[in-house]
């Protein structure tokens, strides 16, 4: 097992001494945003009450009417990234669901990290000289890539809408844990659970992806500046906090092969669920089960079914489909949940992706 705990430069320091120190090198202060060239900094809505028009709520009253009939199924995503045809051309065979995940995360990462104003302003250069000069052959693929940049810039550093700080906010708050453990499964860069650190701090999160290269770029190149809105722990009042003062470990390891007991407050996935057929759905689930301390909360996310996501996983196929994917309701994921064992707490949408919090009956 590789795995590797975050060192701190804050920790054992004093708190509000670190808060100082690194909120003077913060371009934003609580309750403000501001874009910067990959993404927007967001400190907005630091009060809790401020969060309800973030999140649409409650649209199932009674999970034990829902059927099947009435919800439909999730809508698979089937256009492909052209370097997943083009490995399994070459080797004649289906490209395996470990190198279909790294080979989204570099594809993925590589856009994270995109100055995108300025790729916008490169992308929008080429497409004016192949259109001056004819060269219809560039055209097509120019302006692909223009279509691509100008989304992504849109979709994550304007209006925010994969990190979605406000939304991740909404459905994360009120839970009942103080200082609690967090199991983060798929984990990625990490993002969510260092919001919910910065929510319910003095805690841990344990963050678990099967590829080395989330540990060491998507979560080890992640901006040590990005501000997570969250809580003092001892006067309740709003306050940043950033990657270093957290207590995070990153473990490379396949979520089946854990070491861990039920001994987690909160089991959290992102964009998990939907990349599995139904058969292996129930798997899937009752790994968010197996690892919760008795009155632990599963918190799960996925992309909701709509017109901005279909268009982004049509625009964004090449640099982003890999996987197998679907698209769902949170009816249809809801529901998922609920066959499979778990009471639903809170459920609902934020800007294109669904949220639910729950606990296993």
């Amino acid at each position: 097992m590789a795995n590797m705990e975050v060192p701190s430069k804050a920790r054992g320091a004093d708190a509000e001494q670190s808060r100082a120190l690194l909120g003077a090198e913060h371009p934003v202060r609580v309750g403000e945003t501001r874009l910067g060239p990959q993404f927007r900094y967001d400190l907005r809505a630091p009060r809790l009450e401020e969060l309800d028009r973030f999140i649409v709520e409650r649209p199932i009253r009674d999970w034990s009417l829902v059927r099947w009939k009435d919800v439909g199924k999730p809508v698979r995503v089937e256009n492909y990234a052209s370097g997943k045809r083009l490995w399994e051309e070459k080797h004649g065979d289906t490209m395996p669901v470990k190198t279909s995940w790294e080979m989204f995360n570099r594809s993925f990462h590589s856009w994270f990290v995109k100055d995108g104003p300025a790729a916008q302003r490169a992308a929008m250069r080429r497409m004016l000289k192949s259109v001056a000069s004819l060269r219809a052959d560039e055209i097509a693929s120019v302006f692909q890539e223009l279509q691509q940049v100008t989304l992504w810039n849109l979709a994550h550093r304007v209006t925010d809408t994969i990190w979605d700080p406000r939304g991740k906010r909404a459905l994360f708050r009120g839970l009942d844990v103080k200082r609690p453990r967090i199991l983060f499964l798929g984990a990625a860069e990490g993002y969510e659970a260092m919001q919910l650190y910065a929510m319910y701090p003095g805690g841990e999160a344990v963050m678990v992806d099967y590829d080395a290269f989330c540990r060491d770029h998507r979560f080890g190149d992640f901006p040590e500046d990005y501000p997570f809105l969250g809580y003092h722990p001892a006067t309740g009042s709003a306050r940043p906090w950033y990657r270093s003062e957290m207590k995070l470990t990153y473990m490379v390891e396949d979520i089946r092969k854990l070491p861990f007991g039920p001994e987690f407050d909160i089991v959290l996935s992102v964009g998990l669920l939907e990349h599995f057929p139904d058969e292996y759905k129930p798997e899937c689930i009752d790994w968010h089960r197996k690892f919760l301390r008795p009155g632990g909360y599963a918190i799960l996310t996925t992309p909701r079914l709509g017109w901005r996501t279909k268009l982004f996983y049509h625009v964004m196929a090449d640099a982003m489909n890999y996987t197998y994917r679907e698209l769902m309701t949170v009816e249809q994921m809801g529901l998922y949940l609920y066959e499979n064992g778990f009471n639903i707490l809170r459920h609902g949408w934020i800007k294109t992706h669904n949220g639910i919090v729950a606990q296993p009956r």
